[in-house]
């Protein structure tokens, strides 16, 4: 399992095409199956977005850590009533001092 892991963290340290990409990703869902089948199922519902990665090198981590930070401010507010105080504890996050 962990050369699997392995294998698959190279391929996005490789620098390589999209084509060549979903062809090593394609072939790692064959010998990764037995191993790690709802991984495999959800890399190929996923497959657009991870092939995307290859295009400019990024991903949306960021993005994905912003949301999450925002969830978390809202379980924290949980009864709050007033939409500016929750607005303002958002803002303040990310406010540069």
């Amino acid at each position: 399992m962990y050369d699997y892991k392995e294998v698959w963290r190279d391929i996005f340290n490789s620098e390589i095409t999209e084509e060549e990409a979903l062809d090593k990703i394609g072939e790692w869902i064959k010998s990764a199956q037995q191993y790690f089948p709802k991984s495999c199922d959800t890399i190929r519902r996923w497959i657009g977005e991870i092939l995307a990665y290859f295009d400019n090198r990024t991903s949306q981590g960021t993005v994905e850590g912003i949301n999450q930070k925002i969830k978390l401010i809202k379980r924290r507010a949980y009864g709050m009533t007033n939409f500016d105080n929750f607005q303002r504890r958002i803002l303040l996050n990310w406010a540069v001092s």
